[in-house]
């Protein structure tokens, strides 16, 4: 969790802002609710024209059910393909703190951080009929999980703990369901930057070429590159990739290329594009650039499915900055920022068609939707939709 802005955040209290996370949660079955239907997901498409027939689709938003003011559960809404006006709806209890949510390749899993001092990973099964199920916790075997992702054989759930510094791996049944960890790895160096107070894995997340995954730390300044058995589910380092003394990198987003990726910087507020070697896993960082926001503590960055654009939130001055993507994905060129109409946007996300992108801002308690340009250009959709402490949302396909 966030605090608020200052010089230098002090990071272990960073996560503490919105009071103690519970210790654990028993995990159980809960009601049905109306969640509509959902296809298998699929990649992003070029922007859909305007005259794209209008539809409805399913919106998931995640919360700090400890948080004062906070949720109780995983949020469902919905939201309109045309204008993007969301609407409302139920929610799914029985689910702690979900601060970061990942979608299971089917499209009928979803999958939950516990972001708590005992971590866990939650699944919950989302039917055809609108009914869904909670199908239980695994422990990840450290503290304050940030973030996840499925990797793309669906077989593997990665996540990464930010409060020890260190990155998960479980199974996944047939079922969506979770099995017990198969293995466990701390970033014990190098050592930390100046101020960073150990390592604070961030976030994990598979390449496009499948047969590498990379955890980003903010607190060790580096981007470990793993290979992943997927026999055994164990994760062997193959590489690192050093940032800048302090710049404390937070999220990385690939180009859709695959051959480069960005890394939004939370403390030194630069971007930082990255060329990227699928043979090798290698991760070749550049020279940081401006967000264009001054001190604005980025958050994440998202890029268009057609890779001609790039996004980024920023929490100080709680805008979007847009990135013109050139030379096949090699360069962001900085065009201009925007207000994100929240407050304090903590993460982003596009739908599955890049034609319109949404902001979950949690000190607002709120989500945000633009449209998506034919240039990039982000217009406001409908009134901002009241979340509690909305800290993560995702369209589903």
């Amino acid at each position: 969790m966030n605090a608020a802005p200052h010089p230098r955040p002090a990071l272990p209290s960073r996560r503490s802002l919105l009071g103690g996370l519970l210790a654990g949660a028993a995990l159980a079955a809960a009601p049905a609710l109306a969640i509509p239907a959902h296809a298998t997901a699929r990649p992003a498409a070029t922007p859909a024209p305007p005259s794209s027939p209008t539809a409805t689709r399913p919106l998931l938003i995640g919360t700090y059910t400890s948080a004062e003011g906070g949720g109780t559960g995983i949020g469902t809404a919905t939201y309109d393909t045309a204008t993007g006006a969301i609407t409302p709806g139920p929610v799914i209890t029985g689910v702690e703190n979900p601060s970061y949510l990942a979608l299971h390749p089917s499209g009928a899993t979803v999958y939950a951080v516990a972001e708590q001092d005992a971590g866990a990973v939650t699944a919950v099964a989302l039917a055809p009929d609108g009914t869904y199920e909670v199908l239980g916790a695994r422990p990840t075997g450290g503290s304050g999980p940030t973030h996840l992702s499925v990797h793309p054989s669906g077989r593997w759930l990665l996540s990464a703990n930010y409060s020890s510094g260190s990155v998960a791996v479980h199974p996944v049944a047939a079922d969506g369901s979770l099995g017990e960890r198969t293995d466990l790895v701390t970033h014990s160096s190098p050592p930390p930057g100046p101020g960073q107070n150990g390592p604070h894995a961030h976030q994990i997340v598979t390449a496009p070429d499948g047969g590498h995954v990379l955890a980003v730390d903010l607190g060790t300044d580096t981007v470990y590159t793993y290979r992943l058995d997927e026999s055994a589910g164990t994760l062997t380092e193959v590489s690192r990739a050093a940032l800048a003394p302090g710049s404390g990198p937070r999220h990385l987003t690939f180009h859709p290329g695959g051959r480069f990726a960005y890394l939004a910087c939370e403390l030194d507020n630069s971007t930082v594009v990255c060329a990227y070697d699928p043979d090798s896993g290698t991760l070749t960082p550049g020279l940081g650039q401006s967000t264009g926001s001054g001190t604005g503590y980025p958050a994440q960055l998202v890029v268009t499915g057609d890779g001609s654009y790039a996004y980024l939130a920023n929490r100080g001055p709680n805008s979007l900055t847009r990135y013109a993507v050139e030379d096949d994905g090699a360069a962001l060129r900085l065009l201009d920022t925007v207000p994100v109409g929240g407050d304090w946007p903590r993460q982003l996300a596009l739908s599955p068609d890049s034609s319109l992108l949404f902001a979950a801002n949690q000190r607002s308690s709120t989500v945000t939707a633009f449209r998506v340009g034919s240039d990039g250009s982000l217009t406001p959709a409908g009134d901002p939709l009241p979340a509690p402490v909305a800290v993560c949302v995702l369209p589903l396909p």
